[in-house]
């Protein structure tokens, strides 16, 4: 289970205060106006912002006292965080070996994963060589191949056509099923997320309140 209990994240002019709890292997979303603290609340989980106090664990595992490198979470950003110097499939290769020492399987994996989301056929581009849709699903990509237990979704239909947005939280549910995954997500559009979604919570002002 994810556990965030009274975890203060400040900003200069703002408080976040959580309170959420996330069932091992479920899949919750957050809902809520922009500038809410849907965002913090994923990168202070993911050790990309500090909290100031609070409890952060995972499993059991305190996450506060560690660096992002070592929490057992992959995330995908808004903005993507493709390294533009590198190809679509080199970029989710990333999830498996930092330094891309890539083996056969490493790369049979990669090229697999990138066609189920749709990207056959586009793996030796560049992120600038593909849209706005596609380098979300390479970031996606990514953080699929991962073999960490908690992933966090920042926005990951962005972009996507309507046929694209349910075909891609379809396969969200599979490979959450598969790996047997937890799940926070943040969206704008709630009906994305209904027959999956476990749970969903609103996020406004730093708070979380009830779905």
């Amino acid at each position: 289970m994810l556990i965030l209990s009274d975890l203060v994240v400040p900003f200069d002019d703002w408080v976040g205060r959580y309170d959420l709890e996330v069932a091992a292997g479920s899949l919750v979303a957050l809902v809520g106006p922009s500038g809410g603290g849907k965002s913090t609340l994923l990168n202070t989980v993911a050790g990309f912002e500090r909290a100031a106090s609070g409890v952060l664990s995972f499993a059991g595992q305190n996450l506060l006292p560690l660096v992002p490198a070592l929490r057992p979470v992959a995330i995908v950003f808004q903005d993507h965080n493709l390294l533009p110097n590198l190809t679509a499939a080199q970029n989710a290769g990333l999830a498996l070996s930092p330094s891309l020492r890539l083996t056969a399987e490493d790369r049979r994996r990669i090229d697999a994963m990138l066609a189920r989301l749709g990207l056959a056929g586009l793996e030796a581009r560049r992120p600038a060589e593909l849209s706005g849709g596609q380098r979300q699903r390479v970031a996606l990509a990514r953080a699929m191949l991962t073999t960490r237990p908690l992933l966090l979704l920042d926005e990951p239909l962005t972009g996507l056509d309507p046929a694209l947005r349910r075909e891609t939280m379809a396969l969200i549910e599979e490979l959450r099923r598969e790996k047997q995954l937890t799940v926070l997500m943040t969206t704008h559009t709630p009906e994305d997320v209904e027959g999956y979604a476990d749970a969903v919570r609103r996020v406004e002002a730093g708070r979380v309140l009830a779905g």
